[in-house]
């Protein structure tokens, strides 16, 4: 695991690094900052259609294997950018194809790596496990940003490429080595128990997408997570675009308050993934519970009257979303049966695919009728209402357990009676 944590935290840090450096690309090739916006859509958009195939695919094939051929084609994507880049060969549309391709193999990379790392640890300690994923990512993102300009500053923006080449490389050599716990719900042998169930005509156990989608909406629970997660990522998480309003707009301060503001929500992030790794018992109400939280430090953040009590706010804001993050990544990655867990994550990539295209243009409309603090305002107010009815609907229709009295000479195990009448 910790072999693991070292490749994904240079990976997460070579990925943000390009990332960072194609929209600086983008901006040189055509000085639009629309086009720019086009190529995330572009590497973005193929985990709307394809995240359930690649689901499948992980469900389908063997997870190391796959993990590590996945990662060695997105190092041989980001090898020909690089080659492309040194040539002044680049132009828009062999980046868009490149974005795309990258998009695509994602979708298979993403649940592969996910599920790979859960094979590492005992069972019990999988939330913790998501939560040290969550703070490599964090970490990996804050350095790979910073290491960006560096980088393109000293050896150019080839060289930035080259260097999350080699980061994938790195990671595709790591994993043959790694080996499952002792207790470990290896997803492999639970994908072979599958499909030896289904050649012996046991139903509900095929390998297929319909199955994945089934589970998925058939799980009170999970579709729960979905809606929390679509409220808050509509009304509210968008903080890059909301806070940077805020900050140039009523709070008249300039770039470097809102690097500053950055700063404080990436140390809030590895803070919460820090609180998240012991999560032992993770659920959607402690998820419901953090977003609705979060929701309320929202409307605080919108009434801030100085970017001091702003910054005050933004640090607990970034814990709360944090710790709720990995606590609804770890119901997502542990509820469902191993033999599914792929595909569960293909549907949820899915669906965060829509949340994530959808909430920034509806804050913006948000933001052009109502102001920067109308937006975090509302916004809050609708996340915490939302959530608040939702548990409180969920919470009348919870049976209560019926009390009976005890008697001399009685049954044993009463309690449990009651429960069961």
């Amino acid at each position: 695991m910790r072999w693991w944590s070292v490749a994904n935290f240079l990976s997460n840090a070579g990925t943000w690094m390009q990332l960072t450096v194609q929209n600086l690309l983008v901006l040189q090739i055509t000085g639009s900052a629309a086009a720019t916006g086009l190529s995330m859509s572009v590497q973005a958009a193929p985990a709307l259609f394809m995240s359930l195939l690649g689901g499948t695919a992980v469900d389908r094939w063997p997870l190391k294997l796959t993990a590590a051929v996945s990662q060695a084609l997105l190092g041989a994507v980001a090898f020909t950018t690089a080659v492309l880049v040194a040539l002044d060969q680049l132009d828009m549309t062999s980046l868009m194809v490149l974005a795309a391709v990258t998009g695509v193999i994602a979708t298979v990379d993403g649940p592969a790596c996910a599920l790979l790392g859960n094979d590492l640890v005992p069972v019990e300690d999988v939330p913790s496990a998501i939560g040290v994923g969550a703070l490599v990512h964090n970490a990996g993102r804050l350095v790979g940003a910073a290491l960006a300009g560096v980088t393109v500053g000293f050896l150019g923006t080839a060289a930035a490429y080259a260097a999350n080449g080699l980061s994938f490389l790195f990671v595709a050599s790591v994993i043959p080595f790694l080996r499952p716990a002792p207790g470990a719900v290896r997803h492999a042998a639970q994908v072979r128990a599958a499909r030896g169930r289904r050649e012996r005509g046991e139903p509900g156990h095929d390998l297929t997408i319909r199955q994945g989608l089934l589970f998925f909406a058939r799980r009170p629970r999970l579709v729960a997570l979905a809606a929390v997660t679509g409220v808050s990522s509509v009304f509210g998480r968008n903080y890059g675009l909301t806070l940077a309003v805020l900050v140039t707009g009523p709070l008249a301060g300039g770039a470097g308050s809102f690097g500053t503001v950055s700063t404080v929500l990436a140390v809030g992030g590895i803070l919460g993934a820090v609180l998240g790794a012991r999560l032992r018992r993770p659920s959607v109400r402690l998820v419901g519970t953090l977003a609705a939280a979060g929701g309320l430090l929202q409307v605080a953040a919108g009434l801030s009257p100085s970017l001091a009590v702003l910054l005050v706010l933004v640090l607990p804001m970034a814990v709360v979303e944090s710790v709720s993050d990995t606590a609804g990544t770890s119901v997502l990655q542990t509820d469902p049966p191993a033999h599914l867990r792929g595909r569960v994550l293909g549907v949820w990539s899915s669906i965060g695919t829509v949340w994530g295209l959808g909430g920034p243009p509806a804050l913006g409309l948000l933001m052009e009728l109502a102001g920067a603090r109308g937006a975090l305002v509302t916004g809050g107010l609708i996340i915490a209402g939302a959530i608040g009815t939702g548990l409180a609907l969920r919470t009348r229709r919870t049976p209560t357990p019926v009390p009976l009295p005890t008697k001399d000479g009685d049954v044993t195990d009463r309690t449990a009676l009651s429960t069961a009448a």
